[in-house]
């Protein structure tokens, strides 16, 4: 199979399973199990790539699989722990409120499909690194990849596991977390989001694959202004005490040391 037949199959994939997700959701009347599929849905995406690039530098091959299944999973199973006995996440539940009785099947467009051809068109990369043999040895791109991929995982997996523990706490309720990786940036686990699929990036790079840097754009792009830091920052000022100070110190993205407080201010 070529380049683009892969990725055409893959895309078949993806739809079969968002459908089989969509049907189940149905079930459950609960959209919110799209959320928890995420991460998992890329890492099937990335076997079927592997399975259908047998000409590739298997050991390219294998590393960024090996990471990408880190990253996958580790986000899927935070999501179920953290959704688990929960209703349905408030912006599904205000969607369902908004279509009535056409919600059954307007979920699937709006919810299941739309993230489908994202997932699709995102996941470009993990082919791109996995298809090409050339070059047939890993070289400083790979390094490289692999260590921007550890720092974005770092920043996500510590910040979600600082976050449970803050809120596990009940001396916390009501309070702000400023602390760890919090201290750096205001939203920890998207910047590290958006650095490991930088990290798939530099991967495909290594292979060839620099025309798909849209991948790593539109992962930034959402996270930074779509469904992450842009979504969660429109309520947290007014709900939260002490976030707007926060704003004020603290990068809403990119991890740096607060700023310093001017006098009198």
């Amino acid at each position: 199979m070529d380049f683009w037949s892969v990725y055409l199959t893959a895309g078949l994939c993806v739809l079969g399973m968002m459908t089989a997700l969509w049907l189940l959701s149905l079930a459950l009347r609960n959209a919110s199990i799209v959320d928890i599929f995420w991460g998992a849905g890329f890492v099937l995406t990335n076997w079927i790539y592997y399975a259908l690039s047998p000409d590739g530098f298997a050991a390219r091959k294998l590393l960024i699989s090996i990471l990408v299944t880190a990253w996958g999973l580790r986000l899927s199973l935070y999501i179920l722990r953290r959704n688990w006995g929960k209703a349905e996440d408030f912006r599904y539940r205000a969607w369902r409120e908004e279509e009535g009785a056409r919600w059954w099947w307007f979920s699937f467009f709006k919810v299941f499909l739309l993230q489908g051809v994202l997932m699709w068109l995102i996941s470009i990369p993990l082919l791109a690194a996995q298809f090409s043999p050339a070059p047939a040895t890993l070289t400083w791109l790979d390094f490289l990849a692999a260590l921007i991929w550890a720092v974005g995982f770092y920043f996500e997996a510590v910040g979600d596991w600082q976050l449970a523990r803050f809120k596990a706490d009940p001396q916390n309720k009501g309070k702000l977390l400023n602390t760890g990786v919090w201290r750096y940036t205001r939203h920890p686990n998207y910047f590290g989001d958006a650095a490991q699929w930088w990290g798939f990036y530099v991967f495909a790079l290594a292979a060839g694959g620099w025309w798909t840097i849209y991948s790593p754009l539109i992962m930034t792009y959402l996270l930074r202004n779509v469904s992450g830091v842009a979504l969660l920052e429109k309520s947290m000022a007014n709900r939260k005490p002490g976030y707007q100070e926060y704003m004020e110190s603290t990068n809403a993205f990119f991890p740096w040391f607060p700023k310093r407080k001017k006098p009198g201010g």
